[in-house]
């Protein structure tokens, strides 16, 4: 197994909600606001050359939205800027075998879309590609809360359906990818997430998704305003922080515009902290 990070379309959103309850103050040391109040974001992806075949988790934005709503979210390109990262490593789209989505939300889920064309309806981008999402986070899509409904594609539960090579995972195991993929189940940013983990030779990483985003969200009290359940999601993130640190496991961040991976340590106060951030990561071996 190899791993590399490959960056999708980036997004600039408001800083206060990303930070959740944190004060500017504090959140402007780990991010640069535009006169907007926005930061970068990235929306980073995984990409595991298992075998013979390309696993792909999370496909970030994409461009499928039309141009007034990707200037409403901060969508920064308007080619499909995965697409293109694939292909710089030799993956045509259509040689995707499985897209691992930790939830439906339109900045992970979007790149499985295809980019926008006017008038033409909604598609998807890898045509042969078999799709693993958790069965509850799925069911959220489908019947999302009027506090997050803004944050799904309608279209989408229905389209990944349609292709018939839809999995949707209720435990920790995948029938798809086997014995060296583990799922942890996360509700605190919205109803079950999944997180991938894949086991490797140096110990296993860890595709953080929306419960640790980037390097400062790792401090175990920050959370951002998008999080359902807050407090449900600070503990999540406690126990399994502490758990992947005593496996030597590292996490894979999606949203950090600056490191992709990084491990994890033990601070003086006993608290969890990152360690040996990597901007990218390439040709990976596990």
């Amino acid at each position: 197994m190899r791993a590399h990070a490959v960056l999708g379309n980036s997004q600039k959103l408001d800083g206060g909600a990303m930070f959740g309850n944190a004060p500017k103050a504090m959140w402007k040391r780990w991010a640069v606001a535009d006169d907007d109040n926005r930061i970068d974001l990235a929306c980073r992806c995984l990409v595991v050359r298992d075998g013979d075949r390309v696993v792909l988790c999370e496909a970030g934005i994409g461009a499928f939205f039309a141009p007034e709503l990707r200037r409403r979210f901060g969508v920064q390109e308007e080619r499909h800027v995965l697409l293109e990262g694939l292909a710089a490593l030799g993956i045509a789209a259509a040689n995707v075998d499985t897209v691992v989505l930790s939830h439906l939300h339109f900045d992970h889920a979007g790149g499985v879309l295809a980019a926008h064309v006017p008038g033409a309806p909604l598609a998807l981008a890898f045509p042969n590609a078999h799709y693993v999402v958790g069965r509850e986070a799925y069911a959220r899509a489908q019947s999302p809360h009027p506090r997050d409904r803004a944050s799904f594609v309608p279209e989408l539960p229905g389209l990944l359906a349609a292709t018939g090579r839809l999995e949707l995972v209720a435990g920790d195991r995948s029938e798809r990818l086997g014995a060296r993929w583990r799922f942890h189940q996360s509700h605190g940013h919205t109803p079950g997430m999944l997180l991938a983990e894949v086991a490797g030779q140096r110990g296993p990483l860890l595709f953080a998704a929306d419960l640790v985003p980037g390097v400062p969200w790792v401090r175990r009290a920050i959370t951002m305003g998008y999080d359902r359940y807050p407090e449900l999601l600070v503990d999540e993130k406690a126990r399994l922080l502490v758990d992947l640190q005593r496996r030597a496991g590292r996490l894979f961040f999606t949203h950090d515009p600056q490191t992709a991976v990084c491990g994890l340590a033990i601070d003086e106060a006993g608290q969890v902290v990152a360690s040996e951030p990597l901007a990218t990561l390439a040709d990976d071996a596990f």
